[in-house]
């Protein structure tokens, strides 16, 4: 990665890249390489030679050296990040030599470092990896898509079809209703009858309201949402009921956090 050392004298300007920054420069160091030596077969790469090229520059400044334990944890949290997001695949993931990767269609796909900004942004606002594991993928993938719309609903949509699964309680209940009657206060399946009263009548209500509110308004008309904040939000509202029925129902799934009761 020489063309990452050029220009860039101060160790500390690199350090004070964030891991999407960085990623995003050498994710577009590798596409220009690949995109000049098309005739020279397989696009592939290994992380560890890329960064041992690195410190191999003969323009990389000497005050680097002082700094090199950083800079390399610097390019480890650049490279996992670039993983995480799905922007470069693991041949291991497909049978091939392990250590060696490959660009991902999404990135490139790409049209410019503007492009990347703005997907590095929405994945800023929306970690993948925060996400509970039933909204992870399609929730996930839509608001990076930025149909933020479609991502609440889904998100949604997965509240009332774990309610449900936990419950036990018969398909023809929907939406507010099913809500209501696995949370019910005196005898809900998915109550906390330990809690006070109150708390159960809340809980109640946080689950009806917030399906009656983000659910099924998408279900029965168009619901215009362009504001990434705002669905990012209500995602976050359904993650968090997710976790409640995890916990309700005595099945925590892998991942999830400490247990909400």
């Amino acid at each position: 990665m020489n063309e990452l050392a050029d220009g860039i004298e101060d160790p500390d300007v690199l350090l004070g890249l964030s891991p999407e920054e960085l990623g995003g420069r050498i994710l577009f160091i590798v596409r220009r390489r690949q995109a000049s030596h098309r005739s020279h077969g397989a696009p592939d790469f290994s992380p560890h030679n890329l960064t041992l090229e690195f410190w191999q520059s003969f323009s990389l400044p000497p005050t680097y050296q002082q700094k090199r334990e950083e800079i390399d944890l610097a390019f480890g949290e650049a490279w996992g990040w670039l993983q995480a997001q799905g922007l470069i695949v693991s041949l291991a993931n497909i049978g091939k030599s392990p250590g060696w990767f490959r660009l991902s269609r999404r990135a490139l796909a790409f049209e410019n470092v503007t492009d990347f900004s703005r997907f590095a942004m929405a994945a800023r606002v929306l970690p993948k990896d925060q996400l509970h594991p039933r909204v992870a993928n399609p929730v996930w993938m839509a608001f990076m898509r930025g149909e933020f719309d479609v991502a609440v609903f889904q998100a949604m949509k997965a509240v009332e079809v774990a309610v449900r699964e936990a419950s036990g309680l018969p398909s023809g209940l929907l939406g507010v209703a099913l809500m209501r009657k696995a949370f019910d206060p005196e005898n809900g399946p998915l109550a906390d009858l330990q809690a006070e009263k109150g708390e159960r009548e809340a809980r109640s209500a946080l689950f009806a309201g917030a399906i009656g509110s983000y659910k099924n308004p998408q279900s029965h008309r168009d619901v215009q949402l362009d504001n990434p904040t705002e669905a990012m939000e209500i995602i976050m509202i359904a993650n968090h009921l997710l976790r409640i029925v995890d916990a309700r129902s005595g099945s925590q799934t892998s991942g999830s956090t400490a247990e909400v009761t």
